[in-house]
């Protein structure tokens, strides 16, 4: 159904754009950052994980295109990253975009992103899934994912 595709420099330049305004947007609907500060944030922790953009060592940045046209339906960006148990490929971006969501293009990237993590001999996919990110969160859960570890917060209203 999709295809991973290495991105090509202007649509790596079109991903990082969308990607650090929409990483700051998230950040800030999770109540994790403020919204004044939330770019600057997100800018920081772009160049933290590609400080060489795509040439980035252990970055790998993709198009998601379906298979039949080509046409781009979406984008996944994970890096190798050395933890604990050994090195995982841990997806630090990944969208469909709205008008193919619903339609099973969810499901096949993560299935072609497990090609491609067994194509570089891991065995071990990692995420962060936003709480308010249910869409996300079930479709994981579909795909065997399980829970990790889980933050939580509590907002109290004022007495006043």
């Amino acid at each position: 159904m999709v295809q991973l595709i290495p991105m090509s420099k202007s649509e790596y330049q079109v991903f990082r754009s969308r990607s650090v305004r929409e990483y700051a947007e998230e950040k800030v609907a999770a109540g994790a950052w403020k919204a004044e500060d939330a770019p600057a944030l997100s800018e920081a922790a772009f160049r933290r994980f590609l400080p060489d953009d795509q040439e980035t060592e252990g970055a790998y940045l993709f198009s998601v295109k379906e298979n039949e046209q080509l046409n781009p339906v979406g984008h996944l960006w994970f890096n190798v990253m050395e933890q604990e148990k050994g090195p995982v490929a841990f997806i630090l971006d990944i969208l469909i975009y709205d008008e193919f969501q619903g339609k099973g293009y969810g499901q096949a990237t993560m299935t072609a992103l497990e090609e491609k993590v067994r194509e570089l001999g891991l065995k071990t996919i990692g995420l962060h899934v936003f709480g308010h990110n249910q869409r996300a969160y079930q479709l994981y859960q579909k795909m065997g994912y399980i829970v990790t570890d889980i933050q939580m917060s509590k907002t109290l209203e004022d007495r006043g």
